[in-house]
Formats: C-alpha cells, sequence, structure tokens
C-alpha cells in the first residue's frame, strides 16, 4: 500500500479538495443534524489527522489524510450552516413590510424580485424578523424606482421558503437558509421608496449604473445579455431568452465564469503589455510581462466584485489569479493544481455550493479540459491547424464533462448545443468581450457607444444562433431524474480517471459506469403529492397526470421536468381521470361537501376536512411539517415517503416526524 502511494508522489495535492468535497457530502446526506461538539470534535479530529499524516510521510500518509480531510469538510460544513443561521417565518405574513433593496432579479415567472435586508415587518407581528426576505413584484410597478440600497416598502404576502417539490429534490428551503432567507412572498401593490438610499452597496449600485448605461445603448434582449456579461445583472433578460440559450447549450455564455475571467484577463493583459512595450525605454528597463500581469489580476478582481461573485465567477477568478501569480512567479501557469486549489477556496469559503450545478459543471468542465489538454501537450499538432483543434476539442471535452450535471439538474439533452457553440463561443472570445471591455474602459469618459454597438452585432449573432436551432426538430430531449447516488458515483469514478497516476485509473470507469445503469433503472414515483395538498399527480401509461391545469406551475413544471415529459401543465391536466379511489378536493366548497371516503381510497384535500376518515387521508394538518410525499405501488399497495423523511431534521428543516409507514391497499 505504501508503494502505490509512492507512485502518486507529486500529484496528491489535487485530492484535498475531493477528500473535503466527500466531508461535505456526509454532513449534507445526514438525516439528524450533528451536535456543535461533534463538528468541534470532527475538526480537531482532522488537524490531529494531518499532522499524523505528516509523520507518517508519503508512504502511508495518504491513508490517514483520506479520513482526516472528510472530518473537516463535515465540520466546515456544518459550521457554515450554524453562522449562516437566521429566523424563519413560522407561518404566513400578509402586511407592511419594509428593507434595503440588495438585489434585483428576476423569478422562474419573468417576475422582477427584490431581495431586502435590515427587514421590518408589521409592528406587534408575532412573527420572527427575518435577516433577508425576497419579495416577487405583480401587478403595475414603477420598476424605473428601484434603486440599489434605497429603502422601500411594500403590503406583501410572505412564508417561509418551501421544500422540494418531491421527496428528494432540489430542496429550496436548504438553499434559502444558506442565503439568509427567512421568508419568500409577492406583492400586488406599488413599492414605496422611504429613503433615496443607503451605504454598503457599492458595487452593487456600480453593477446598476453599468447595466442602465448598457441597457440605454443596446436596449431589448441585446442589451440585457450584454448587461448580464458586463455586470452579472440579468434582470432584463425574458425567460423565453434564457429557455433558447439551455436548449442549445449556450446558456454558460450568460455565466461570467473562465471563459469571461479569460477572455478579459488576456485582453487586458495583452493591451496593457503592448501599451508599455511601446514606451520608449519601458520595454528594456521594466518587467513588462509581470507588470502586466499584475494589472490584470487587479482588473479580475474587480471583474469579480462587479459581477456579484457567484461560484463559477469565484473559480474563475481563483484559476485566473493563480495564473497570473505563476506568470509573475515564471512558473507553469495551468494544471490541474490550480483547479485543485480553486476549488479548494470555493469549498472552504462555501461549502453548500458543492451541491450546485454552477460548483458541479464548472470544476467538471475545468478539470477535464485541463486533464484532455495536458495528455495533448506532448502531441505533435501542425500549427495552423491548433486554433481549430483547440476550440472544437475543448467545446467536445466540455459539453461531455457537464452533460451528465446538466442532465440530472435540468432534466434535457441539447443534441446541437456543440454545434451551436462552435458557432457562437469564438465570436465570443474575438469580438464580444474585447468590444466590451473597451467599452467598461470608455465608460467614465461617455464614449461606450461605438464599442457596445460592436458587442451587439455579435450578441445579436449568438442570439439569432440560440433561436433558429432551439426550433430545430428533436432540439433537446428530456430525460428522468437519477437516483441521489448516480452523480457521486460519476463524479468518483471520473476524478479517479483523471487525477489517478497509471494504468489503475481506468478502474475508475467502473462507478461511472455504475451509475449509468441506476440512472437507465431508476423509476420515478407512481404519485406525487404538493407540501400543501393543492396538487396531485398520478403516472399513468401516458405519462403523469396532474388534478388542475393552472396554478402550482412550479411544482407542476418541476415533476414533469423530473419525468423526463416534454408536456406542459395543460397537456398534464388532461391526462386526469377522476376516480373514487384517488381524490383531490380543492377549496372550502370540495372540503364542505366530502362526504366520506373507504379504508380503500386516497383523499387529498387542500383544506382540513370535517370529520375524521378511514381512508389514507393528506390534509394540511397531517402535511404540515412533511412538506411534499412521493407514493410507490408495491403488491401490497402504496409505500408514503415524505420529504422530512428523504432530508431528516436539520437546521433548515425542522419538522415533525411522519407517525409511521402510511400503506394504501393496492387494487
Amino acid at each position: 500500500m505504501g508503494r502505490v502511494m509512492l507512485g502518486q508522489r507529486g500529484h496528491l495535492f489535487a485530492w484535498l479538495p475531493v477528500g473535503i468535497a466527500f466531508g461535505i457530502g456526509l454532513y449534507f446526506a445526514l438525516r439528524v443534524e450533528p451536535p456543535v461538539w461533534l463538528l468541534v470534535v470532527s475538526a480537531g479530529a482532522a488537524m490531529m489527522g494531518a499532522a499524523g499524516a505528516w509523520r507518517l510521510g508519503p508512504s502511508w500518509g495518504p491513508w490517514l489524510a483520506l479520513p482526516a480531510l472528510m472530518a473537516m469538510g463535515l465540520a466546515l460544513a456544518g459550521g457554515r450552516a450554524h453562522l449562516v443561521a437566521g429566523p424563519v417565518l413560522t407561518g404566513r405574513y400578509y402586511g407592511p413590510v419594509e428593507g434595503r433593496i440588495v438585489g434585483i432579479d428576476r423569478s422562474a415567472s419573468d417576475a422582477v424580485r427584490l431581495t431586502l435586508d435590515r427587514v421590518r415587518l408589521e409592528r406587534g407581528s408575532v412573527q420572527p424578523t427575518p435577516v433577508r426576505v425576497r419579495v416577487s413584484l405583480h401587478g403595475t410597478q414603477g420598476f424605473t424606482t428601484l434603486a440599489p440600497g434605497r429603502v422601500v416598502m411594500m403590503t406583501a404576502h410572505l412564508s417561509a421558503p418551501r421544500g422540494a417539490a418531491e421527496p428528494g429534490g432540489f430542496d429550496f428551503r436548504r438553499h434559502a437558509w444558506f442565503q439568509r432567507l427567512g421568508a419568500v412572498g409577492y406583492t400586488r401593490t406599488p413599492v414605496l421608496t422611504l429613503e433615496p438610499g443607503q451605504g454598503g452597496v457599492w458595487f452593487f449600485r456600480l453593477r446598476q449604473a453599468m447595466a442602465d448605461r448598457i441597457r440605454a445603448v443596446l436596449p431589448g434582449d441585446t442589451g440585457g445579455f450584454a448587461a448580464a456579461i458586463l455586470t452579472g445583472d440579468r434582470s432584463a433578460i425574458g425567460q423565453a431568452v434564457l429557455d433558447d440559450l439551455r436548449r442549445t447549450n449556450l446558456a454558460h455564455l450568460l455565466a461570467i465564469s473562465g471563459l469571461h475571467m479569460g477572455l478579459l484577463t488576456g485582453v487586458v493583459f495583452a493591451t496593457l503589455r503592448l501599451t508599455m512595450l511601446l514606451i520608449p525605454g519601458v520595454g528594456l528597463r521594466w518587467p513588462v510581462k509581470k507588470l502586466a500581469a499584475a494589472g490584470a489580476l487587479v482588473a479580475a478582481g474587480f471583474y469579480l466584485g462587479l459581477s456579484g461573485g457567484n461560484v463559477a465567477t469565484e473559480r474563475a477568478f481563483v484559476m485566473v489569479a493563480v495564473m497570473l501569480v505563476a506568470v509573475m512567479l515564471n512558473r507553469r501557469a495551468i494544471s490541474l493544481r490550480a483547479v485543485a486549489l480553486a476549488a479548494l477556496i470555493v469549498l472552504i469559503w462555501q461549502p453548500e455550493a458543492l451541491l450546485g450545478p454552477g460548483f458541479q459543471m464548472s470544476f467538471a468542465a475545468t478539470t477535464a479540459l485541463v486533464a484532455v489538454f495536458g495528455c495533448l501537450r506532448d502531441r505533435n499538432v501542425p500549427r495552423s491547424l491548433r486554433p481549430v483543434l483547440a476550440l472544437v476539442v475543448s467545446s467536445a471535452v466540455a459539453g461531455a464533462a457537464t452533460a451528465p450535471v446538466g442532465m440530472a439538474h435540468f432534466n434535457q439533452v441539447a443534441h446541437f448545443g456543440l454545434l451551436a457553440n462552435l458557432v457562437s463561443v469564438p465570436l465570443m472570445g474575438a469580438l464580444v468581450i474585447p468590444a466590451g471591455v473597451f467599452a467598461v474602459v470608455l465608460m467614465p469618459l461617455g464614449l461606450e457607444a461605438w464599442a457596445l454597438r460592436l458587442m451587439g452585432l455579435g450578441l445579436d449573432w449568438i442570439l439569432l444562433v440560440a433561436r433558429s436551432v432551439a426550433d430545430w426538430p428533436l432540439a433537446v430531449t428530456y430525460v428522468p431524474r437519477p437516483p441521489d447516488a448516480v452523480l457521486p458515483l460519476m463524479a468518483a469514478g471520473g476524478l479517479f480517471v483523471m487525477l489517478w497516476q497509471g494504468r489503475w485509473r481506468w478502474l475508475g470507469m467502473a462507478p461511472v459506469m455504475l451509475s449509468v445503469a441506476l440512472w437507465l433503472t431508476a423509476t420515478r414515483p407512481d404519485l406525487l403529492i404538493a407540501e400543501n395538498g393543492t396538487l396531485v399527480g398520478v403516472m399513468t401509461p401516458a405519462g403523469r397526470a396532474l388534478s388542475r391545469e393552472t396554478g402550482e406551475g412550479f411544482v407542476a413544471s418541476v415533476w414533469m421536468e423530473n419525468d423526463g415529459d416534454g408536456a406542459n401543465q395543460q397537456a398534464a391536466a388532461a391526462r386526469w381521470v377522476n376516480s373514487p379511489q384517488l381524490r383531490h378536493l380543492r377549496g372550502k366548497r370540495a372540503a364542505s361537501d366530502f362526504s366520506g371516503c373507504s379504508r380503500l381510497d386516497i383523499v387529498v384535500s387542500d383544506r382540513d376536512l370535517p370529520a375524521d376518515a378511514p381512508c389514507i387521508l393528506f390534509q394540511p394538518s397531517t402535511l404540515r411539517g412533511q412538506g411534499s410525499v412521493a407514493g410507490y405501488r408495491t403488491k401490497k399497495g402504496y409505500v408514503f415517503v415524505t420529504d422530512l423523511q428523504k432530508t431528516g431534521h436539520r437546521l433548515w428543516h425542522p419538522g415533525t416526524p411522519f407517525a409511521q409507514e402510511r400503506r394504501a391497499d393496492a387494487q
């Protein structure tokens, strides 16, 4: 065993974030929140394990380092969860809401949303006051009056963040916990301004001011696209454009990630270096290359702050920073060590990022690209073919690496994504980003219009490609949601293939193949019930049938996507057939008309029914604290699983235990 590790010397640093990621994943997989003392013990054990691994040396030390890293990951994730803890609404609230605007974006229904801090609720309210709330704006609103740092007031409907749309699905309640969102809701009344602005949101103000000037020159979707690329502000991009970009695998161009950060710093580096070389005497007396790298690093840091600092941007900044520092130190700039260092920093800073598609897709693509180009580095390729080969290989490798993650999170495969990227990405690097950099530089002088219009030409082409390719027949195939073990197995196997040295690396294909088999044999729930009893979905030979045509649109769309079904809610509702054995009661009138049921029936109601019934009954009083429900048909009847049973009792999900496994006899 010791000899095995000696063969990996010089390549073990890349495994550090992998070990910590295992520990973070273990924390989020727990069904019971670990006590604080256990987190402290884990941190202490990690330090002792690290010291022991150092003393054991390179032969046996790595075997002790792995559990130490896992313990550290567990402690980091648990500590972060306690650090961001904040009050969460315990019930529904309707009344005045006051707060400072610290975020403006759009919801999945294309409504403008405000994120508020310094929140105040109605005096005398029994509800705890959240640290932050997020409110969607409906009705007639004066959006031009919304500005960063402005203190506003509205009359809003608020409630606690909802859990997963189905047991084991994306847990928005957990996501909101780490964003310190204690309530979400909506308002249909105009937003009133109480104070013009407060401090503390300097980058947000600058971002909005730049986005406004960009959209003044480039109206419509082109301006929204340009603002998203240069400032990270996506509030002006319509849902239809986002859908087209996702259907063509071009949505990554919106995220300020490695492509944008690399192009930006490359343009700044080249411009500074060329400018200094053109000044007589400077190129001979000063280390021009290192000074240009330092200037590009400053530009990258500014871009990070301006963009809002999501996970992909943080990863890109760390990668670029490592590369530029390596240039200044005369070291090799791009390697798996740089990728590992970026992952390590992000996981220590935000352990919860591990669960998000942004982290997974970003690092999957980057790790695969560095590994593949590292293997191709010594190949003899004609110089004239290198640019074309680099474009094709990078697009294919990045697409293959991110495809399973995208399929798992978004339940679709863009069949023409490679083609769309091949005709769009070169224009992004040759025209869009350079023009955008010049626009930002010229903006303080008021001369940005010509550069933005030049940038708009490239963006118009990309949007045209997205619209055209998205409308092609069979542009997208929908796939069902995989079991929970699929992505971890696939990631572990892929990382082993890329990071391990020697022939044994190909053993990593075993967990990859196992994950594919699990995905192909996955089964979907036969019955799904929304957490408030307002929607029911039953699997039929034609696909899932939904109990209503409108309402609960988000939950309905998640169910259909997870089924791998491209039908909309109206089409799914047309499949619904009323059955005495399964009834869905909606509204007060339906609840009051309820005349009873038999032991073999399943009844779902969004109102508490007036009397006890012998059937399997799901109503607000029984669903409260349980979350959504999934039912699986067996020979003995339905077996029901709740969201609480899947997530357990965690800081963000303090529900009441499901008393016992409930069954309904099969018909």
